[in-house]
């Protein structure tokens, strides 16, 4: 599923995928984000509420440009470097088209369904 969104203005191009998770956090969409650094790896985020887990996909490393919701915390992460080994509590929901440099010193981002 794409989706626009928007990182400080610029827009880029996303990709959610088809899992329940992905599909819960489109459900919410539109939504803006206030973006903070978390490990020097990853903008994180809290949504309205907390996102299903029903069904999450296998659990995979998330990679630069990565889309993901840590369920113990209930918050999306935007990664701009390559995360920590795969995680049964990091579900990735799909992947944003941005180098590292312009997620990692992201401090808004706009999510939205495209028609």
């Amino acid at each position: 599923m794409d989706i626009r969104v928007t990182i400080d203005g610029r827009p880029v191009d996303a990709t959610l995928n088809d899992s329940p998770a992905a599909r819960d956090l489109a459900s919410l969409l539109p939504l803006t984000l206030d973006l903070e650094d978390f490990h020097g790896t990853e903008r994180i985020a809290d949504p309205p509420r907390k996102l299903t887990t029903e069904d999450a996909p296998e659990p995979a490393a998330a990679k630069v440009g990565d889309i993901a919701y840590f369920a113990p915390w209930g918050n999306l992460a935007f990664f701009y470097k390559n995360g920590p080994s795969a995680s049964s509590d990091l579900l990735i929901l799909g992947h944003i088209d941005a180098d590292a440099d312009q997620l990692s010193g992201a401090d808004r981002i706009t999510l939205e369904a495209t028609s």
